[in-house]
């Protein structure tokens, strides 16, 4: 009798999250969802990351007969104000100006839908992150690598980004956008085993 895995297709463009589940040794495919991604002023965090991640996941499982559906969404917060990714470089360095020397936290939201019977799970799980103090002149230094230009938050804890994050407490994958011990466990519900 042959055992029949379920195909993982991962509703995302970013090249993070793809090298993320890479590591994991697990085959998929890439479907692109451009979703709206605005949502609700009176959402917490948690409800942001898990509305996005399902709405991510839910635009390309419509599309599916078959096939686990995985969506992922990362929001960086700050005193309870959201900061997404920069839309210019003076946007950056309003970020990054705000978030130095400051403790902020980092949101993930993971989704799955089953394409074939549209059963769901969405969840979630925050970091906290400490960004050491910085100069005008390097955060002017970091925005011209240009790392910072498609990140939420305008940083990039697994890049050159690395170099301005003083400490972190909590998963360090949900900083990279996708909690990968979090979503190995959602997998397994679904018929995708890890290990």
């Amino acid at each position: 009798m042959t055992e029949t895995k379920a195909s993982l297709i991962l509703a995302s463009s970013s090249p993070r999250r793809r090298e993320l589940l890479q590591n994991l040794g697990i085959a998929f495919e890439i479907l692109t969802s451009d979703v709206d991604e605005t949502t609700a002023p009176e959402l917490s965090p948690e409800d942001v990351v898990k509305e996005l991640s399902l709405r991510k996941a839910a635009a390309i499982s419509d599309r599916l007969t078959e096939g686990i559906v995985l969506g992922s969404d990362t929001i960086v917060v700050l005193n309870g104000q959201i900061l997404g990714k920069p839309v210019d470089e003076s946007d950056a360095f309003r970020m990054l100006s705000m978030l130095q020397g400051q403790e902020h936290t980092v949101y993930s939201g993971v989704a799955l839908i089953d394409a074939a019977t549209k059963r769901s799970e969405v969840s979630f799980s925050h970091t906290q992150v400490k960004i050491r103090p910085l100069s005008k002149v390097e955060i002017e230094s970091y925005i011209a690598t240009r790392e910072p230009m498609d990140k939420a938050g305008s940083y990039a804890i697994q890049g050159i980004g690395a170099t301005i994050v003083e400490g972190i407490k909590g998963d360090y994958f949900t900083v990279v956008g996708l909690p990968l011990c979090l979503t190995a466990n959602m997998l397994s519900r679904f018929g995708i085993v890890i290990l």
